[in-house]
């Protein structure tokens, strides 16, 4: 939300918000000189994206509306971190050692490793996905081996709010649409929030 706040502080300038569309402007022949190598690279760089915490595509999001378009963009944004969920499932799976052996990982992660247990159900991973990073529950249900059809049916719906959300908001910076960038900050918060109350009030009860 605060993030969202800025940059919406920031294009209210005239000045900056003239920049931008400079660079857009030179960035959008780039691309469609390029489609196909365009799209590939903006769908591994979100890939990367789902798999490093420290790494984001956001910043590319305003140059893949303006050169493609709020549906292209959707489509590229939600395989790209289809495919970072995969590979962080499939990480998540090498952590683990023959014979149940697993080394030290992180707290979060061992945090939510030593609350879920057993058969892990669709609406828990889903949890999962809607309510924290999407990097961690890759890792988390790949390391305590979470069925694949499980995680893929997850992964694949969880994501689809997050990339509109993601374009809506590439699309705002791109159109200086303030107010919605604003109220989407605002929405995205509170829902990831309410999503991380439901997730623990679910460990509680399976504690």
């Amino acid at each position: 939300m605060l993030i969202c706040t800025s940059v919406a502080l920031l294009l209210s300038v005239d000045a900056v918000y003239g920049g931008l569309q400079q660079l857009l402007s030179v960035a959008e022949p780039l691309i469609a000189g390029h489609p196909l190598l365009g799209a590939v690279v903006f769908v591994v760089l979100a890939a990367v994206s789902a798999i490093l915490a420290f790494f984001s595509s956001a910043l590319l999001l305003p140059a893949a509306v303006y050169a493609w378009g709020n549906t292209v963009t959707f489509g590229l944004l939600w395989l790209g971190w289809l495919l970072g969920g995969i590979c962080t499932y499939a990480l998540g799976r090498g952590l683990r050692r023959p014979h149940g052996n697993a080394p030290r990982t992180s707290r979060q992660l061992d945090f939510y490793v030593q609350r879920v247990r057993g058969d892990v159900t669709f609406t828990l991973v889903l949890l999962l996905h809607l309510a924290m990073p999407s990097e961690i529950p890759g890792y988390l249900c790949g390391y305590i081996g979470v069925r694949r059809r499980t995680y893929l049916a997850a992964l694949a719906l969880a994501e689809l709010p997050y990339a509109f959300g993601a374009v809506m908001l590439g699309d705002g910076v791109v159109n200086r649409q303030v107010g919605w960038l604003v109220a989407f900050g605002m929405v995205g918060a509170a829902f990831s929030l309410c999503a991380l109350w439901v997730l623990h009030r679910r460990l509680d009860q399976l504690s």
